[in-house]
């Protein structure tokens, strides 16, 4: 199966399961309500312990929230350290949340993809492509959620650990870095090493991120623990690099480009809202993009995962023949060589 095949089946597959799409949506909803409770709480505090600006530490991405907030409570380590903490429960709650809720929609599509036919072959109508690849239902989800749950938890703790090791390294060079850099020169250079330092902490994270989810697939596919599907992962990445590379590229291309036309759209939006009175026709339309948004990377996340788990479901495949002819030619190889 060529690459835009596989890109088309596993777009096929997600937008006939578009309740999965839905569900993971609202879990990733959850987990950002539930990390802004404390973020909230922490800003409040800071504003009246060290008497910083409400409206600067609440502005940005979260992750601006939290690095400001952490910032300005370096004075009070006793509230730092709260606020760590209940960010650090929150965090772990939610993402609980989410190794749960991920079963349930591996499951779903890998029996949408073990269920439907060639249709990336067929004609795009609702008989011949959507509805043969639509296995959603709430029994199959919740099934996933139960039988997945432990093994994704597991692996989630695993993927937690790395993130932490490689915060920690990534903190470490740099702290060390700078304090060996001695002149003026030296830290105009270590700034620039520091730099490519974060760029390959970011790239690390990726691929981290990309082979957790081809774990995830043989775990569900395969039914087996972290350590066997890791291993299993290795082969089918040894064997089937170049279409994953594929698969990647074109999905981190489309994510770049979403993003992108995200942050014009939403700049555009926010151009308008200081319009007086026009600018309160602009909150609908913010929480519409807000919407939009987030169920358009979920969609393209989803159509990578039933994009992969098609390669891996045509790997295991031609694996399982190949040992098949190879035991067929071992037979004949012993019927020939017995004596008469």
């Amino acid at each position: 199966m060529t690459l835009k095949l596989l890109l088309k089946r596993g777009a096929l597959l997600a937008a006939a399961n578009w309740q999965t799409i839905a569900i993971q949506f609202a879990a990733e909803t959850t987990l950002q309500v539930l990390l802004a409770v404390p973020i909230v709480g922490a800003a409040i505090l800071a504003a009246a312990l060290v008497g910083g600006d409400l409206a600067e530490l609440l502005r940005g991405s979260l992750r601006e929230m939290f690095t400001t907030i952490a910032g300005t409570l370096m004075s009070e380590p006793v509230a730092l350290i709260a606020f760590m903490i209940a960010f650090s429960i929150v965090l772990l709650g939610g993402s609980v949340l989410m190794f749960l809720v991920k079963g349930g929609t591996v499951e779903v599509l890998l029996a949408a993809e073990s269920a439907a036919g060639p249709i990336e072959l067929e004609p795009l109508t609702y008989e011949t492509t959507i509805r043969p690849a639509s296995r959603f239902t709430l029994d199959r989800f919740m099934d996933g959620c139960r039988r997945l749950f432990r093994r994704y938890l597991a692996l989630g703790i695993a993927l937690m650990v790395v993130y932490g090791a490689s915060g920690v390294a990534y903190l470490a060079f740099v702290v060390y870095g700078y304090r060996a850099a001695g002149g003026r020169f030296f830290i105009i250079g270590w700034t620039f090493i520091a730099a490519l330092a974060a760029g390959v902490l970011v790239t690390w994270i990726t691929v981290v991120n990309w082979v957790y989810l081809l774990v995830q697939i043989v775990m569900a596919a395969d039914d087996v623990g972290v350590t066997p599907a890791a291993m299993m992962a290795a082969r089918f990445v040894r064997a089937e690099l170049r279409e994953l590379a594929g698969i990647f590229g074109v999905i981190f291309g489309l994510v770049l480009a979403a993003t992108l036309a995200s942050a014009l759209a939403w700049s555009g939006v926010g151009l308008i809202a200081f319009v007086p009175l026009v600018g309160l026709a602009v909150f609908p339309l913010q929480i519409a993009a807000l919407l939009l948004r987030g169920l358009v990377f979920e969609y393209i996340g989803l159509t990578a995962l039933a994009a992969y788990a098609s390669l891996y479901h045509q790997y295991v495949a031609q694996a399982e023949a190949a040992a098949e002819r190879a035991g067929a030619r071992a037979d004949a190889g012993g019927l020939l060589n017995r004596p008469a």
